[in-house]
């Protein structure tokens, strides 16, 4: 399971720390990322990183947002800084895991979390 949290009403310029925990039996964990969706919009990939410290951004966020992981605590974080009322969304957290040595990895996905920026 994934549990996303951080998520909050704050106001532009302002920031927040999501973080995601993975929890329950998994073996390994590979890529983890976070997407957001905004109300009529499509979902889009804000931030992903691998097992090492290779990082992708979407072009809007990037000098603003930082994603990280702590491996040994199974969790994801992304440092919002700047927020601007166009990062309001719900923010899903998705991992990339093994259940176990021989399975193959499956997706996951968090419940989301409610960023809203006010102007």
């Amino acid at each position: 399971q994934l549990q996303a949290s951080g998520g909050g009403l704050v106001q532009a310029g302002g920031s927040l720390r999501l973080s995601c925990e993975v929890s329950g039996t998994i073996f390994s964990i590979g890529t983890m990322a976070w997407y957001r969706q905004a109300p009529g919009k499509q979902s889009e990939l804000v931030a992903s990183i691998l097992t090492g410290t290779t990082r992708t951004y979407a072009d809007s966020v990037k000098g603003r947002f930082t994603i990280s992981r702590d491996n040994a605590a199974k969790t994801m974080y992304l440092q919002m800084l700047g927020l601007k009322p166009d990062d309001s969304a719900v923010y899903y957290c998705n991992v990339r895991a093994r259940p176990g040595p021989s399975s193959t990895y499956y997706g996951y996905w968090g419940q989301g979390t409610l960023v809203t920026v006010s102007s």
